[in-house]
């Protein structure tokens, strides 16, 4: 997944709806290895592609605003274990 980013930055943009897709499904990878700290700054940047591109209502946005919520509560003290 790290080489499809790349790639895809590198042939599209850092600023593109695909290399957006990619930066979420690293950080799906990562939240799901338990690794919140890279997932979160991942879906913080599909985010704020998805949002200047295709607006704060369009299907892919809502669902990467979803997940990043999710990994929030999930991530956030309370929820950690001892």
């Amino acid at each position: 997944m790290q080489r499809a980013l790349a790639i895809r930055e590198q042939l599209l943009g850092p600023h593109h709806p695909d290399t957006a897709q990619s930066l979420n499904n690293l950080a799906e990878l990562y939240r799901d290895q338990g690794k919140y700290a890279e997932a979160e700054p991942l879906y913080q940047q599909a985010l704020a592609i998805y949002e200047q591109l295709l607006g704060p209502n369009h299907p892919s946005t809502k669902i990467v605003r979803q997940s990043y919520t999710s990994l929030l509560q999930d991530f956030s003290p309370q929820n950690e274990k001892n």
